[in-house]
């Protein structure tokens, strides 16, 4: 007789190697023929609502890993809840509006002004819509559960007309108005911008010192005297009309060679070491409050043009002379305080950034470069007293990456000023997992202006304004609701087919058009008007999904994008938050730290890592990180990944295999009647769920890939499962303490299979389909494992014992080194601890051979061997002779070379 052929070995056909690129395709396949998405929602119908609302990516290129990080910790979430009796829904969005697409096109060849702006947008829809095809496989390819089937996309004509009619809610209650007000304007995209897409970047500036001659002093200063203002915009002086002082600020007049100036006094010394003033030979003639010098005029130094002397609480001496040159057309605080003085708004640059006629000789040059030739003119009339050039974080396109500037335009506005306060308190009822979240969002709708809205580019959503003959602007009730009753009907590059009066409802009639001629707006809106409105055009259309949203989850920039154009948007017409709770992830970076970039050769691509590893790895990966900062990932990183992903996927294979003869129905062993030290076991997998469930409600996933590990490594691999071969390969079939065991192998099998189903889906999917006697046909059809409560007292009495085992496992080790034995089996090792405590608890064991993987273990009276953190161990060549079948030795081996207990086994049968 083979004695091994005796044996119980593992028997599974799970495979050790995951092969996830070639079998993750045929598990999805699998996925869909079943309809699994639409069998979840089945399965928990009728169940609570739990709606994560998808931020739609924008639909233009590959997704990266930041792409993947988003759509993964969503499914991450998506998944739990509909595994723990919730309705959870998941419906991905895209953002298919704006500049880029324009863009994108162009570079194919595409020249917009050979055909109208209805064909061109045609074509930016088609492109978008091949765009999101191309997104949603990648995405799917992760295995995100989704309704990929009906998405929503915010060119979708449902969802345009119920932004419109978001848009009308808000013209109904006095927030939509149109105003010529400076604002971030692009010429490189020739648009304006939200602050949302603005970002900084060095830049080389002039930065120059300029005296403006008094024109009339009122009696106060002679008109000699000279004001002094620094600017690093020398191309806005054409559009200057005042220079603001701080009224409260002490302003002196000094005596330079013969000239007087005016400047603050506390900058004084600043502005003499940046002109090149002797302090020495100064003086001060006169002291003036800012206040006492309101009204007096200057002159412009190259136009005929006076310049006001106002006040202005936005004077500061962190910078410059305390005089500040005001321009209302290029400047926000310029524009407020010019609005209390009545000062005009001149803005003397088109939308390319080059000089109108209303700039003089400066018409037709670029903003830019029109910077050297007013300092030269600046020099010819000799009101130039310092030129030099310094680098400073200025505001440009994020798009473009070219600067911006401000420039006074007539603009549509959002305004923020009417609903600052509801939103701040709405931010208050949001539940946020980190402080600094709600701290961010907080200060920018706090400090935010109000939100130009509009946009003056072809592909995006038309607003839904008229202009009678004579100049009146229509934005009625009425006629907002049927522009939207069309673009749900046609589309809205209907707006672009039909004629104005065609767009209008039927008969529609103004007494500003007494002919019936009427004129559509040309500007479209903000894109994050689009996005900002999908918690209308989805939350409340779409009737699986509900409004308010439990979860917005997207990366930290959106604090300042659809975080923020969403709340203000849902607070202005339905007075709440679209979110519940707001959660946020950092930035994917490479594995030094450094944002990818082409350039650099640092990109990792999900594409590329699914081809050569599968999606489940990016997965594990996501779960091993901490996102709410940002992350890294490189070649090396995923190898790691990857190993513990082997780690996890062999510690499965180990489990199916030692139940493949287990039958939970009729085989399994009553709690009470299990081992202690399978009662251990089951309390450990009960703490380790429990702690997961936490986890999860909290959204700590690396915290379960740190307990995961453990749990596998120690409590598993280490200990219960290297101790257990004695019993599961050696003991009889039915031995109740193999059938023990095993009830406890199958239950840990059958949990953290469904307990890592979110994450790592595919894996849980093919080990399920492994596993024995499960009756559901998928995993993601079964239930989350139930939190038990932990048996503590039990737990700390074997947590105690595997402090001590690990003396005698480190006594093992060193006698192994010595070369006292080779295998644990050879060995018999004794004990002795002057602990009571311990001695009593090693003395309850009647296997402490089987638990140390020994052949023989005794406690001793005396001091035998070497001394450990708490025993003092002697490890000796075990007594008798090696069992041929259990390779245990005993000194009560038959003539066939067996031990009692084999024999005992092969009697039986």
């Amino acid at each position: 007789m083979e004695y091994k052929d005796t044996l119980l070995m593992p028997k599974t056909a799970f495979p050790m190697r995951g092969g996830l690129p070639n079998k993750e395709p045929e598990i999805q396949a699998q996925w869909d023929e079943q309809d699994l998405y639409h069998k979840i929602l089945e399965k928990n119908a009728g169940k609570p609502n739990y709606i994560l609302h998808d931020g739609p990516p924008y639909a233009n290129g590959q997704i990266h890993m930041g792409h993947a990080l988003n759509k993964i910790i969503k499914d991450f979430i998506t998944r739990y809840k509909a595994m723990t009796g919730f309705n959870s829904p998941f419906v991905p969005g895209w953002d298919t509006h704006g500049l880029p697409i324009e863009q994108a096109l162009t570079k194919k060849g595409v020249n917009r002004k050979e055909m109208s702006v209805a064909e061109f947008r045609e074509l930016c829809k088609q492109f978008a819509l091949e765009q999101v095809d191309l997104q949603k496989a990648d995405f799917k390819r992760l295995g995100v559960n989704a309704d990929w089937q009906k998405p929503y996309i915010t060119l979708q004509e449902k969802f345009e007309a119920e932004q419109i009619r978001l848009f009308g809610d808000m013209a109904k209650k006095g927030y939509i108005y149109k105003g010529k007000k400076p604002v971030y304007w692009s010429p490189s995209s020739e648009s304006s911008l939200a602050e949302a897409e603005i970002e900084y970047q060095d830049k080389v500036s002039p930065s120059i010192y300029v005296a403006f001659k008094t024109k009339d002093g009122k009696g106060l200063i002679d008109n000699d005297v000279k004001f002094v203002i620094w600017t690093t915009t020398p191309w806005t002086l054409p559009a200057n009309v005042a220079i603001a002082l701080n009224p409260a600020l002490d302003y002196v007049q000094v005596n330079v060679a013969g000239e007087s100036f005016i400047v603050a006094q506390v900058l004084l010394d600043n502005v003499c070491d940046a002109v090149g003033w002797d302090k020495d030979s100064i003086t001060i003639d006169k002291t003036f409050k800012g206040e006492a010098l309101e009204h007096i005029t200057a002159q412009h130094p190259f136009l005929d043009r006076e310049s006001l002397i106002i006040l202005g609480d936005h004077v500061t001496t962190d910078a410059g002379t305390g005089c500040v040159h005001t321009a209302p057309g290029h400047g926000e605080d310029d524009f407020i305080v010019g609005q209390k003085y009545d000062l005009p708004v001149i803005s003397p640059v088109d939308d390319k950034g080059v000089f109108t006629e209303e700039a003089g000789e400066f018409a037709g040059v670029y903003y830019d470069k029109a910077n050297k030739l007013i300092t030269e003119k600046l020099t010819e009339v000799g009101a130039l007293l310092k030129l030099e050039f310094f680098t400073h974080s200025y505001p440009h396109d994020w798009r473009t990456k070219k600067p911006v500037i401000f420039r006074a335009t007539p603009q549509w506005f959002a305004s923020i000023n009417k609903v600052r306060q509801d939103i701040l308190d709405a931010i208050d009822e949001t539940a946020f997992k980190v402080d600094w979240g709600k701290t961010r969002i907080y200060n920018m709708i706090r400090d935010r202006g109000d939100w130009v809205i509009s946009r003056q580019r072809a592909w995006g959503v038309p607003l839904p304004v008229f202009y009678a003959e004579n100049g009146d602007i229509i934005m009625e009730e009425a006629t907002i609701e049927h522009v939207a009753q069309l673009f749900e009907q046609f589309g809205s590059n209907v707006w672009y087919e039909r004629e104005a009066k065609d767009l209008l409802p039927e008969g529609y009639t103004h007494s500003g058009s007494p002919n019936g001629e009427f004129i559509k707006e040309t500007d479209i809106m903000d894109v994050w008007f689009d996005s900002g409105s999908s918690h209308r055009g989805v939350l409340e259309a779409r009737p699986e999904l509900s409004f308010p949203a439990d979860l917005y989850f997207e990366g930290s920039d959106q604090y300042r994008g659809w975080f923020n154009s969403s709340i203000t948007t849902a607070v202005a017409t339905r007075g709440k938050s679209p979110y519940k709770k707001l959660l946020s992830h950092g930035f994917v970076m490479d594995g030094e730290g450094r944002k990818m970039s082409k350039s650099l050769g640092n990109t990792i691509l999900p594409e590329k890592v699914v081809k050569q590893m599968g999606a489940d790895i990016i997965r594990l990966w996501v779960m091993s990180v901490d996102y709410l900062a940002d992350v890294r990932i490189s070649d090396d990183i995923l190898k790691q990944v990857s190993e513990v992903y082997r780690k996890i996927r062999n510690t499965f294979r180990f489990l199916l295999g030692n139940v493949a003869d287990f039958n939970p129905e009729t085989d399994a062993v009553a709690y009470d009647d299990l081992t202690e030290v399978d009662q251990y076991m089951l309390n450990r997998l009960y703490a380790f769920v429990n702690q997961a469930h936490g986890h999860f409600e909290n959204h700590d996933y690396l915290f379960i890939y740190q307990e995961l590990q453990n749990f596998i490594n120690v409590e598993l691999s280490n200990f219960y499962l290297d101790y257990g071969k004695d019993i599961l390969y050696i003991e009889g079939r039915h031995a109740h303490v193999r059938r023990s065991m095993q009830t406890v192998i199958y239950e840990v099998l059958t949990s953290l299979t469904r307990l890592l189903a979110p994450v790592l889906p595919h894996t849980a999917e093919e080990v399920w389909s492994h596993t024995p006697h499960v009756t559901e046909e998928s995993v993601h059809l079964t239930n989350m494992p139930e939190t038990t409560e932990v048996d503590t007292a039990l737990v700390e009495k074997w947590e105690r014992f595997l402090e001590l085992r690990d003396d005698v496992l480190k006594a093992l080790e060193d006698a192994r080194h010595e070369k006292v034995i080779g295998k644990s089996l050879e060995a018999k090792v004794q004990i002795f601890t002057d602990n009571a405590e311990d001695k009593a608890l090693l003395e309850s064991f009647d296997n402490l051979n089987q638990l140390f993987i020994t052949s023989q273990a005794e406690l001793t009276a005396d001091q035998a061997g070497k001394d450990y953190d708490f025993l003092n161990v002697a490890v000796a060549k075990a007594d008798g002779e090696k069992c041929e079948r259990c390779w245990n030795y005993t000194t009560e081996l038959n003539d066939e070379k067996l031990c009692p207990r084999c024999q005992s086994v092969l009697q039986a049968g």
